[in-house]
């Protein structure tokens, strides 16, 4: 078992600003919740303390960022894509100002601190704008490599991160690129299945483990984590669709408009149909509880995962009377 992706984030953050003089953050009163305290202790002039100020933050990131600075603006997720949207599309995105946009505690990290901490809505708001790239790191070797990749991105990016301990799922040899999913799991790479997971962030975990159940069953799978929500990886996708008896979107996000939606947007459009299921958070103000409670709670786990399906295989399975 890994650290959480939170805790690999301050760490490699902290290499990274080593490595460069011109790398500024802001935070939004963050440095304990986003890890940072080794970081402003190390160079505390490379790091600036806005306060509570969402919408502040993202403009002097914008400011910094025009002036030539490497900028990663760290806030809790649930706050800094609801409350600074305005700035993040204006700011930013509109002036493709290279900013490294970091939610912290994304999700539903913050647990029994409820609804108005949680951020469910991320992926389908900032899919919604222009030059904006959107990532959800599934452990921790994608949480480094996604950070390194970001940094030399010419364009801005979003990365979320959670705070529960992830296992690591990938292969020594694995390579990380913007808009490039990965495959942690297959039987054979030519191999047709009978479930296809494609998966993004904490829930990749989760995910891998039903295909471990359902191999007991004597069933295949193939795990694709989907760490790229914006640019989606249109290839993978559609291979994966082909090759596939059934396949399910896995995400800890609202069920509108985040990678399940946008993966039955490509499919359907170009005239690819086949069983398909979205598991997300469904549209309600989710049950207060712990993250691994929620995910109890709605089936993000890799029984509820495996569950589902088996169902949706026997439904999609022709019977005869």
């Amino acid at each position: 078992m890994g650290r959480a992706n939170l805790d690999e984030f301050g760490a490699t953050l902290l290499a990274l600003g080593q490595e460069r003089p011109d790398l500024r953050v802001v935070t939004s009163d963050s440095r304990g919740s986003g890890k940072l305290v080794p970081y402003g202790k190390t160079l505390p002039s490379q790091i600036v303390e806005v306060g509570i100020a969402e919408q502040n933050l993202v403009g002097i990131a914008a400011g910094l960022a025009a002036a030539g600075k490497a900028v990663f603006a760290v806030s809790p997720a649930c706050f800094l894509t609801a409350r600074a949207l305005e700035q993040i599309k204006n700011d930013i995105c509109y002036s493709d100002h290279p900013v490294k946009l970091i939610g912290i505690s994304a999700g539903v990290s913050y647990g029994a601190l409820g609804s108005t901490h949680h951020s469910l809505h991320d992926f389908a708001v900032l899919r919604a704008i222009h030059n904006l790239a959107v990532i959800a790191p599934a452990d921790n070797w994608e949480t480094c490599a996604a950070l390194h990749a970001a940094l030399d991105y010419p364009h801005p990016v979003y990365l979320r991160f959670g705070k529960r301990p992830m296992p690591n799922l990938h292969a020594p040899n694995s390579h990380f690129v913007i808009g490039q999913a990965i495959t942690v799991a297959e039987p054979d790479s030519d191999a047709a299945v009978d479930v296809t997971w494609i998966a993004t962030g904490e829930t990749v975990a989760p995910a891998y483990q039903a295909a471990d159940r359902l191999a007991q069953a004597g069933l295949t799978s193939r795990v694709i984590s989907m760490h790229t929500v914006k640019p989606l990886d249109i290839a993978a996708l559609l291979q994966a669709a082909r090759r596939t008896r059934v396949l399910l979107t896995v995400e800890e996000h609202s069920v509108h408009g985040g990678l399940g939606g946008a993966c039955a947007e490509f499919l359907l459009q170009n005239g690819v149909y086949l069983p398909f299921q979205i598991v997300a958070i469904p549209d309600e103000y989710t049950m207060t509880g712990s993250q691994q409670e929620i995910f109890d709670h709605y089936g993000i786990t890799a029984q509820g995962l495996a569950e589902r399906a088996q169902r949706l295989l026997y439904a999609a399975t022709p019977t005869t009377v």
